[in-house]
């Protein structure tokens, strides 16, 4: 686990996780490993930057121990993760050690200086070759293929190699460890051999394939308030600001459980850790619709809690969206959540304090927004050489203190994103879920996927959803009003108005999401039911007086309120949308 190279150091300095090290032989690089030894432990860092015979590191463990002349080892490796067969259904740190098979001796906090594979040697694989002997391959090619729980795991070759290879050896179909050699491959002059598994680094994009492609398609979460009004694209990337409490992990939750993607890996950076072990131990227990087999079979849980050093978030990070590079590179389409990318930019700015850089605002580096964007831009949808198509969706969860979307964390995602699915603490604290503020949220996706929108959902979808919006915010522009004059100061047009949008937010932008059938919502029913809610809020009806126009849209809501509840099959159902259809066309007793 802990390779070496000739280059060595010793500690001149300690400022909290961060040392200075002076370089005795040999040379470093930026993102190198390096292992610092305390007692009988090898405590590993990253060295974060190099000044001449100097370099700084951090360190991703508890440096207490730590002194001046301690040896430094350095390894002449980056950063990196292992890539192969067995990375689903496992729970690593923010380094990809696996966290069931660290010991903490019975302690509150696992021992530091443990380090673990991230894939067993010993667990045997079923290969498959889909290659032969004299076929040209490059870099990123499936050669081979495993089952992976429910999924086919592609064996690739190495992820950066340049040129064409030639396939000189391949083995038979057969079981094997991720370790055994499986192919030989000539490039350049050079025979490589290959295992199921190869390391990469975290902070390095893996770019193996042909091309880019514009996100067009939607990413159906089965969440209302998302897909029709602010939709999230196959490959896109999404923020989800919001106050403490405001409801981002259950949202989280339930995008990774009915969000249609192949894998989930869901990154916990730097969260409480009464939130991730919740996570931990409910995942296995919750049936995957896709499957019907456990959630956890599709997911893979990067855990880094605010107990756990500060320095490992950043890491923790890279790991995530690494993995999922990984997993698109097969075709697939993955869905990572980050939660939460402010405790990620705390970590960089605390260790931009360390390294006394210039700050920025509210002392967080400069280099601020080159970071989260380098971060969003690894999301994507791509288009593999063999011509199958992959993408990896980035959702960032952020916590601005006191709710502040204007605090530089929020303000530099929102650049970078397509969608914002801002939280609201005032929804909240009215328990409307998903306290999505449907007013100041937005997606810039609607206009890019507008199209297939329309192609796939209904024509005049687009339109549709627009119009809905300007009745949103001409009722709520109602509201304010009537918080100044009351009902009897407004007329009976901006009453309806006002009332149209209740009922749009009450039965269709709120979900609850404990009950079987509302806490998710297909994009077939969805169509059927915002049609049929898009007549109610298009049409004009003409009463005689406010009482009458509120009882009749109190009467309304309740039932398309109670339809959220019942299968389309049910005949419950059916009943509700026929009393729907015969409201609508009485109108109140009259129609204009």
């Amino acid at each position: 686990m802990i390779d070496s190279s000739s280059t060595t150091g010793h500690v001149t300095g300690i400022n909290g996780n961060m040392i200075v090290v002076e370089i005795d032989q040999g040379s470093v690089i930026q993102n190198e490993v390096a292992f610092v030894t305390v007692s009988d432990m090898k405590l590993k860092a990253e060295v974060i930057k190099v000044v001449g015979k100097n370099c700084y590191l951090q360190v991703f463990e508890d440096t207490t121990g730590i002194g001046v002349g301690m040896k430094v080892d350095f390894t002449g490796n980056m950063l990196a993760v292992e890539l192969g067969p067995g990375l689903l259904g496992s729970i690593y740190d923010g380094l990809q050690n696996p966290l069931g098979l660290l010991d903490n001796k019975q302690g509150f906090f696992l021992q530091r200086g443990q380090y673990k594979d991230p894939l067993s040697r010993e667990k045997t694989w079923e290969f498959k070759p889909v290659v032969k002997v004299g076929d040209k391959v490059r870099g990123g090619q499936w050669i081979g293929e495993v089952k992976e729980n429910f999924l086919t795991h592609r064996i690739i070759t190495p992820i950066g190699m340049h040129g064409i290879a030639t396939v000189k050896e391949i083995v038979s179909e057969g079981t094997y460890k991720i370790t055994d050699t499986i192919a030989k491959i000539e490039v350049n002059g050079k025979v490589i051999p290959l295992n199921m598994f190869q390391d990469w680094p975290v902070k390095k994009a893996i770019k193996a394939y042909r091309e880019r492609i514009y996100p067009e398609e939607l990413l159906i979460t089965k969440q209302r308030i998302i897909d029709t009004t602010f939709p999230v694209a196959r490959g896109g990337t999404a923020c989800i600001p919001g106050p403490f409490g405001a409801g981002k992990t259950v949202l989280q939750h339930l995008m990774s459980k009915y969000s249609s993607v192949d894998v989930v890996i869901v990154v916990a950076c730097g969260e409480r850790a009464g939130e991730v072990v919740e996570l931990i131990h409910e995942f296995p227990e919750i049936t995957d619709p896709k499957t019907g087999g456990s959630l956890m079979d599709r997911t893979i849980i990067i855990c880094n809690t605010s107990s756990m050093p500060v320095a490992a978030r950043e890491a923790s990070v890279y790991t995530g969206i690494t993995l999922a590079e990984y997993y698109r590179q097969m075709g697939l389409d993955v869905l990572v959540l980050a939660d939460s990318t402010s405790r990620w930019a705390q970590a960089m700015r605390e260790m931009s304090g360390r390294l006394e850089e210039i700050p920025g605002e509210e002392a967080f580096p400069a280099y601020l927004e080159s970071r989260i964007a380098g971060l969003y831009e690894r999301a994507g949808l791509v288009t593999l050489h063999n011509g199958e198509k992959g993408a990896v969706t980035l959702i960032g969860t952020v916590s601005p203190a006191g709710g502040n979307f204007e605090e530089p964390v929020t303000q530099a995602t929102l650049k970078v994103v397509g969608a914002f699915l801002g939280l609201s603490r005032k929804r909240s604290d009215e328990r409307k879920f998903p306290a999505i503020d449907p007013l100041d949220s937005y997606s810039l996706y609607i206009e890019q996927m507008e199209s297939s929108l329309n192609r796939d959902l209904d024509r005049d979808w687009t339109k549709m959803v627009s119009r809905s919006r300007d009745i949103l915010r001409a009722g709520a522009e109602v509201g304010k009003m009537m918080t100044v004059v009351g009902e009897e100061g407004i007329s009976l047009d901006d009453l309806v108005m006002y009332l149209k949008s209740e009922l749009l937010d009450f039965t269709y932008l709120q979900q609850n999401a404990f009950d079987d059938v509302d806490c998710a919502s297909d994009i077939e029913r969805q169509v059927v039911d915002f049609k049929l809610l898009y007549r109610a809020l298009t049409q004009d009806f003409k009463f005689n007086s406010k009482p009458e126009a509120r009882q009749f849209f109190t009467t309304l809501q309740d039932k398309y309120y109670q339809r959220n509840y019942y299968s389309p099959d049910s005949d419950e159902f059916k009943k509700l949308v026929g009393e729907i259809e015969e409201s609508l066309v009485s109108g109140g007793n009259s129609l204009v």
